[in-house]
């Protein structure tokens, strides 16, 4: 650990730069050394520039297969992108965590009180009182902390700004109290605990994950408590496509009871058909029993269990075709899992506002300018948000000055896969 002034001293030298290029790449490391600089400067002014501090990141993420699957214990292809939070932290004696966020009003959690309350559920001092939670019923060490964060994952964006906060907190439990002993599975499992406990949003664990392994990630599961995690790896960048995530301006905010409805209605379904989720059913076994299933849940219970049962199988093609270097094949699966979101899973837009579908506008945009050339498809939970969508360098152009006519100057974000889930700067 180091004082304030004597980060900002190695960032400033340059001293840091190889770390920044290896997280962020080289063409950004300019730009994150005065994000770090200015981090540590806000650090300084509200605790104390004399104060021993460490520097931590965790990213949001993409998820490029598997909507809406990983909580019917189902597959899921996601990958960490160059978007993260980072934090300036450093352990203090009081009993308590103060996390100041930019832009927010400082978070103080008292760690002699660590159940969930109601009333600070949705807030952000939920989610680090319950880290601090589980990492005490895991028998692992938790201490006081004080931390300034900054983010550049978009709220709201799709990209998972609260999984890349809660491992962001996890990540700092972890290194200052427990010496980085805690792998990055049961960071990202804590981090599902504290939103679903503490926070109250019934979220499967595929933003946790992964934001806290990082990198391209198949991830299964078929057993939630030890999912089976397999690097995928392909390079995108030597496709001559572009990620690209579209921000249509839309708010999750009062969005919770539509998310709810998916995972309740897909168990629902499972149930009736003898099970506790869809993983341990089948197709076949849905068809047969399509005629009671209708008149008992109703015809979108039924298409999102079916939808659920062709994404899970679409994921472990998609990763099949990663693997054998097939990226037209890969395009054309991505394609219809955006068909199947839309049309089956029905998460495209909210059926309380009908009114609103800025992510079917951005899907009809992309496919006017892509159609034959790239795939596009609903971005994360849905309802609102972002789309994602792969662009051949020939159309990014086009592409973003279509997209950003209607949403705006920067709606169109063009990301890139992060090797890096949750980390310490110092343990690289």
């Amino acid at each position: 650990m180091k004082h304030v002034s004597e980060w900002i001293e190695q960032f400033r030298s340059g001293a840091c730069d190889r770390t920044l290029s290896t997280i962020y790449g080289e063409a950004s490391a300019a730009l994150q050394r005065e994000r770090y600089c200015r981090a540590l400067e806000e650090f300084g002014k509200l605790f104390g520039r004399q104060r021993e501090v460490s520097l931590f990141s965790a990213p949001g993420r993409t998820e490029i297969g598997g909507n809406h699957t990983d909580h019917n214990y189902g597959r899921v292809l996601a990958a960490s992108v160059n978007l993260d939070v980072i934090a300036v932290a450093a352990p203090s004696e009081d009993g308590r965590i103060r996390v100041k966020s930019e832009g927010y009003p400082m978070d103080t959690v008292m760690l002699d009180h660590l159940s969930p309350l109601e009333e600070e559920k949705g807030c952000s001092s939920a989610l680090i009182r319950g880290m601090a939670d589980r990492f005490a019923q895991d028998g692992l060490s938790i201490g006081g902390f004080d931390a300034y964060t900054t983010s550049s994952v978009l709220k709201g964006s799709g990209l998972s700004s609260s999984a890349a906060f809660e491992v962001l907190i996890g990540t700092i439990l972890n290194h200052l109290f427990n010496r980085g002993g805690v792998s990055a599975v049961r960071v990202a499992q804590m981090a599902q605990y504290a939103e679903n406990r503490h926070f109250g949003k019934p979220s499967g664990l595929m933003d946790q994950m992964a934001s806290s392994v990082g990198g391209i990630i198949a991830i299964d599961f078929a057993d939630p408590a030890n999912p089976l995690i397999r690097p995928v790896p392909f390079d995108f960048a030597a496709t001559g496509y572009h990620l690209c995530i579209v921000d249509t301006g839309g708010n999750h905010a009062d969005l919770t009871p539509e998310y709810a409805a998916v995972p309740a209605e897909m168990k629902a379904a499972a149930a009736a058909l003898g099970v506790s989720v869809l993983r341990e059913t089948s197709w076949e076994a849905l068809l047969t029993a399509l005629p009671s299933l209708r008149t008992k849940l109703g015809d979108r219970a039924v298409l999102r269990a079916m939808h659920f049962l062709r994404e899970n199988e679409r994921v472990a093609a998609q990763v099949r075709a990663l693997e054998d270097g097939d990226f037209p094949r890969f395009l054309a699966l991505v394609l219809e899992s955006g068909h199947s979101s839309f049309e089956y899973l029905q998460n495209v837009y909210p059926a309380s506002q009908p009114a609103e579908q800025g992510l079917s506008l951005a899907l009809c945009l992309a496919q006017s300018v892509l159609e034959g050339r790239g795939a596009w498809r609903v971005h994360g939970g849905g309802f609102a948000g972002t789309t994602q969508n792969f662009v051949p360098d020939a159309l990014l152009d086009p592409f973003r000055r279509t997209m950003e006519a209607v949403f705006g100057e920067g709606s169109c974000h063009v990301l890139r896969v992060r090797p890096f889930g949750g980390l310490c700067l110092e343990a690289l």
